[in-house]
């Protein structure tokens, strides 16, 4: 992995790979092009990320990813923390995002964090070895309190 602080597309990338190995990562352009989209938030770095987008009162988290050597420390924690609160500074009510149902660190951190279940996409994610996952769909009401 380059330097770890990197918040290049190509660290970002790196990361996202090693974190989501059983699954096709995201390319450095893809990151890329996603970054340069209205609404998105970084937060984080390449050691662990989260990014997702604002629009209108709602929020979606995109993707989420903490590199392989670095679980563990409260890097998802912090990056989900700072993505919720900058969310809510710019007018976000409602925070959603997918997990594949058998993510069972990811959908504790955002059970932790209040998210609940709110449906599931049949089959959503598509794995190496053909099998697919379903998909949770999980939200966060936002209160008033920042």
């Amino acid at each position: 992995m380059q330097d770890t602080f990197d918040i290049t597309p190509q660290a970002l990338a790196e990361t996202h790979s090693a974190a989501f190995h059983h699954t096709r990562g995201w390319t450095a352009a893809e990151f890329e092009t996603l970054l340069q989209s209205t609404g998105v938030i970084l937060c984080g770095d390449a050691r662990g990320f989260v990014i997702g987008r604002v629009i209108s009162d709602e929020a979606e988290i995109i993707t989420a990813a903490t590199h392989p050597e670095f679980q563990r420390q409260g890097r998802a924690q912090n990056a989900l923390g700072a993505f919720i609160h900058k969310a809510q500074k710019i007018g976000a009510r409602t925070v959603f995002l997918e997990v594949a149902s058998d993510n069972t660190a990811a959908k504790c951190l955002y059970k932790n964090n209040k998210f609940e279940i709110s449906g599931t996409r049949p089959r959503y994610y598509k794995r190496h070895d053909g099998q697919q996952i379903d998909a949770q769909i999980m939200h966060l009401v936002l209160t008033n309190a920042i």
